[in-house]
């Protein structure tokens, strides 16, 4: 309460005399950080006295440190207990470092998401679509349905029973239209140079004819656009991709070490009929 004959300030003098905005004062005194000397029971204004400036810059200072309202009004109600106040000061310290290690992280990783993504458009705006004619091919293979993970242990197989026969890099035949997470229908295959019987695989002529090509450097993971790019063509070109689609993989893990993924290369073909 205001001591009769002391000189109080309206809220705007008060706003002038500390810095703080009248929206700033009504907020501090909603959370009893800073309560006016007097209120006008008549109008609703709000007075300080001018002993109040310097807890309004006390106030300040501890929200620009972004300290808490509630430990705000552990140090104003304790004003004289300065442990208190060091109490509150190293509890802020503490949040912040964590912050800021946390916003370190998080920047680290949103540098590596952009360069990822940077380059992953410039390796697709400068990967080009082939027409092309794709001669039928003799081929062993496994299919299954699962997760496209689990081809791994199928090229093994393949490559095991075909041996010296193996006629160049494996590839996947994708039954599906749509990317599928648990259940995809695909064939694991090596090509061929004579037929060869392998248990638990199929060895046919896989039939070839007119489609289109284009080869996508970079991780399995990031097939999106490419796929994108060849289907985005086939549109224009008033063409029907007709499946299976395949996978070509040029260049990827070797059966000892994994190698960099940003290296694999694959050439992905799309058999097309004209529509």
């Amino acid at each position: 309460m205001a001591h009769p004959s002391e000189v109080l300030f309206s809220i705007g003098e008060f706003s002038r005399a500390t810095g703080l905005t009248i929206k700033a004062l009504r907020f501090y005194h909603e959370e009893g950080l800073l309560v006016p000397a007097q209120i006008d029971a008549a109008t609703g204004y709000r007075y300080y006295a001018p002993r109040q400036v310097e807890t309004a810059r006390t106030v300040m200072q501890l929200r620009e440190l972004q300290i808490p309202v509630k430990d705000i009004q552990r140090v104003l109600a304790s004003r004289n207990d300065d442990e208190v106040l060091l109490q509150v000061l190293e509890r802020q310290r503490q949040a912040l470092e964590e912050s800021i290690g946390k916003q370190k992280k998080a920047l680290r990783t949103l540098r590596a998401f952009i360069a990822a993504e940077r380059a992953m458009c410039d390796m697709t705006s400068q990967a080009i679509v082939e027409e092309k004619t794709f001669p039928a091919l003799l081929v062993a293979g496994i299919r299954t349905k699962g997760k496209y993970s689990d081809c791994g242990p199928l090229f093994g197989k393949l490559c095991r029973g075909a041996r010296s026969a193996v006629a160049g890099p494996p590839m996947m035949l994708h039954y599906d239209m749509e990317y599928k997470e648990n259940d995809a229908d695909f064939e694991a295959c090596v090509p061929l140079k004579q037929s060869k019987a392998i248990v638990g695989a199929s060895v046919r002529e896989l039939p070839g004819g007119r489609g289109l090509s284009l080869i996508h450097k970079g991780p399995y993971e990031e097939m999106g656009p490419s796929y994108r790019k060849l289907l985005e063509y086939a549109k224009a070109k008033g063409m029907k991709v007709a499946a299976p689609c395949r996978e070509i993989y040029i260049k990827g893990p070797g059966m000892i070490f994994r190698g960099n993924p940003k290296n694999y290369i694959t050439e992905i073909q799309m058999l097309v009929e004209s529509t």
